[in-house]
């Protein structure tokens, strides 16, 4: 069969983030039933799909000419080898300090999905990044009438095994092990459809199964990604009434996520859950001097993967970090943090893409109190989006199927 790039990757893009919807069945099965199951010792059966999905993406980039001549071009593997040598040298000193291989391993989850952002930073230079994206968020329609059926049963039927949802019923979890874990797809499902023209309805509903989670990051990022849809729409000389307004707009939102009415939770108050006080223990209790502070105290100790399999507390420093900034600086310590931001920042520098400002502003936000690299499909979409909107800012190919009249828009809304 002939490899067709504008055919084939949007499908298996879909495909990989329809895998979320068997990967965690016999939890939501037991969510269904009344039974809130341990997290550690969910059955991870199912879960093996994403995997088998990723390898099936890698081999396409492989085999695919045009992308694996723009994943790996000079820059890129350049990039590639800076950050290797740092994170091999990380995973070194894990296991100095005795700790099983396994834990360092968890700790690399932030790159699980690296090769999806290659894929799309490598679409981009091709020219066909608009017209892969477009024809992705078609088939992700599909995706989100699904979640939306079963979080509209759930939140008037469900058991409130995670609060009550505004509907009456619990909290919607969907197809996911929790409702954090959906409203945060759906809010990452929102801003994918914010980039698309012609998809506002699935946009709307997007954000409002994000709201229906009861989730405080999913709230604060749809609330983001509405933000910039109004900016968007603004003429640039009303921008600053909008602008201006923003630092309390921000603050206001947070107290309205972490209301019981909006969250369905008697714990919603971030002061009071306990997350602000186990951050300032971290820091008390486990950085110890410059180089802990530099280079972390041992990676992987903060992954939700070495809790599963160990439990809390089980190896010294070990904590749920609830953040990707905590992940980041326990693991890689202020050097790789900075260079993540850096990152960012030179993505938003470079990139020539309309929306690179919502993307960037999204991830950043995201990681604050959640760790979203290690979740699945949020880290699948924002990985493709992050590379994406970076490949912009790099000359692209001749090839253009907006240019060269293959890809004719659609009002898919």
């Amino acid at each position: 069969m002939k490899l067709q790039l504008e055919r084939d990757l949007p499908v298996l893009l879909f495909v990989l983030v329809c895998v979320s919807v068997v990967a965690a069945l016999p939890q939501v099965e037991s969510a269904w039933l009344g039974i809130k199951e341990v997290y550690g010792e969910q059955d991870f059966g199912l879960r093996i799909l994403r995997e088998l999905m990723l390898v099936v993406m890698v081999a396409y980039a492989v085999f695919e000419p045009r992308l694996r001549n723009g994943v790996s071009s000079g820059a890129v593997l350049a990039f590639l080898s800076v950050v290797a040598t740092y994170v091999l040298c990380e995973v070194a000193y894990a296991l100095y300090l005795d700790l099983p291989l396994v834990v360092p391993m968890a700790g690399l989850r932030v790159f699980e999905y690296l090769p999806l952002a290659l894929i799309g930073f490598a679409v981009s230079q091709l020219g066909a990044g608009e017209y892969i994206l477009n024809r992705f968020t078609h088939y992700l329609r599909y995706y989100i009438a699904l979640q939306a059926v079963l979080a509209i049963a759930q939140a008037l039927w469900a058991p409130p095994l995670f609060g009550v949802s505004f509907l009456g019923g619990g909290r919607p979890f969907g197809t996911f092990v929790s409702p954090n874990l959906f409203g945060a797809a759906m809010a990452t499902c929102a801003l994918v459809f914010a980039l698309v023209p012609g998809m506002r309805l699935w946009l709307a509903v997007s954000v409002f199964l994000a709201l229906l989670s009861g989730s405080r990051t999913a709230f604060i990022s749809s609330l983001l990604v509405l933000f910039f849809q109004v900016y968007a729409l603004l003429r640039p000389r009303d921008r600053w009434a909008l602008v201006m307004p923003a630092p309390i707009l921000a603050i206001g939102a947070l107290v309205l996520a972490s209301s019981p009415l909006l969250s369905g939770r008697d714990d919603a108050d971030p002061t009071q859950d306990g997350r602000l006080d186990l951050w300032q223990r971290i820091f008390s209790n486990y950085i110890h001097g410059p180089v802990d502070l530099l280079f972390g105290w041992g990676l992987g100790l903060s992954s939700n993967t070495i809790n599963i399999l160990y439990g809390a507390e089980h190896f010294q420093g070990q904590f749920d970090s609830d953040s990707l900034y905590l992940f980041l600086l326990n693991g890689y310590g202020l050097v790789g943090l900075l260079a993540y931001v850096g990152f960012l920042w030179v993505t938003a520098r470079t990139s020539v893409h309309p929306d690179k400002g919502l993307v960037v502003t999204f991830i950043l936000v995201a990681g604050l109190t959640f760790n979203m690299w290690e979740y699945f499909p949020q880290n699948v979409l924002l990985m493709y989006l992050w590379g994406m909107v970076l490949g912009t800012g790099f000359q692209a190919s001749t090839f253009s199927p907006v240019a060269s009249g293959m890809y004719r828009p659609k009002n898919f809304g």
